[in-house]
């Protein structure tokens, strides 16, 4: 299958199982990638998080058998995923605009959130300036933290943020952000802000080591300020590269964005002549050819 239709069996999966307990890993598998690539490609083209569809979803269709049927709201709170009836109403107040009382005995109206359905539309050509590109193994040097899926894109800039205002005393250079899943439990990955390891030098406490296996890498040029050229391309690599891109498809589960040094211009990683580089491990497709 293609990127657009494994994103949508993806949601397919979630929607015949909208009622039962979902991980993100079990329904990053059914799109055939891993749950950080899953994740990330589901917020570029839904602009809205895993997480965040579930909740819409159910209480959606939450409000609907609450406004068609005698059910008991406490019977609807446990079918739809929470620990109370005060948690449900809380969050279908929110959703809804109306309690769960007004929707049934009152006539307020409630909301519907339809399932997605993910279609490929024609815009106009966009430029991305991309290598293919063999890459031994390599080691990095980092500070590392575990990010949960749901929240990595808000939390990982404040790190970052936290990381640089005492930059001055880090031993290493900031040139990696570097994601890397299976180290840690569901639902979480570990993050590093790395530098390529110096064996010659002693690695500092509180920094780790690891080991970047060898792959081939699709390496997409940003060009431009930080966060805005990287954002742009992460737009464009889930929206446009990878839904036409008919050779290659994501190969394991490692995501790499790479930072020149910006020492040598005016406005340093907000100059608009900055360069900045997404690190993407690929593999040609099984069906090329055929």
């Amino acid at each position: 299958m293609g990127w657009i239709e494994d994103i949508s069996e993806a949601i397919r999966y979630i929607e015949e199982n909208i009622t039962e307990k979902l991980q993100i890993e079990d329904i990053s598998a059914k799109a055939c990638l891993s749950a950080y690539y899953f994740q990330k490609g589901f917020s570029m083209l839904c602009g809205q998080t895993v997480g965040e569809y579930v909740r819409q979803r159910r209480l959606s269709l939450a409000g609907s058998e609450l406004a068609a049927t005698d059910a008991k709201v406490i019977d609807l709170a446990v079918k739809y995923g929470y620990d109370s009836p005060d948690s449900f109403t809380k969050a279908f107040t929110r959703f809804h605009g109306a309690t769960p009382t007004a929707v049934r005995k009152e006539g307020a109206m409630a909301r519907s959130f339809s399932p997605l359905r993910i279609k490929l539309t024609l815009e106009g050509g966009a430029m991305l300036d991309y290598r293919i590109t063999e890459k031994e193994t390599f080691t990095i040097t980092g500070k590392a933290r575990v990010f949960n899926y749901e929240t990595a894109m808000e939390e990982i800039p404040k790190y970052w943020e936290e990381y640089m205002r005492s930059a001055e005393e880090s031993p290493i250079c900031p040139m990696y952000g570097v994601c890397i899943e299976g180290t840690v439990g569901q639902g979480a990955f570990e993050y590093l802000i790395a530098d390529d390891y110096k064996p010659w030098m002693e690695t500092p406490q509180g920094f780790v080591t690891r080991s970047i296996p060898r792959h081939t890498w699709a390496v997409f040029a940003c060009r431009g300020p930080l966060p805005g050229s990287l954002q742009d391309v992460n737009r464009k690599i889930f929206s446009q590269w990878l839904p036409e891109c008919r050779e290659y498809e994501i190969a394991a589960a490692f995501n790499i964005e790479m930072y020149s040094d910006p020492s040598g211009l005016p406005k340093g990683n907000a100059d608009e002549n900055y360069y900045s580089e997404i690190w993407i491990p690929v593999k040609r497709k099984k069906d090329m050819g055929s």
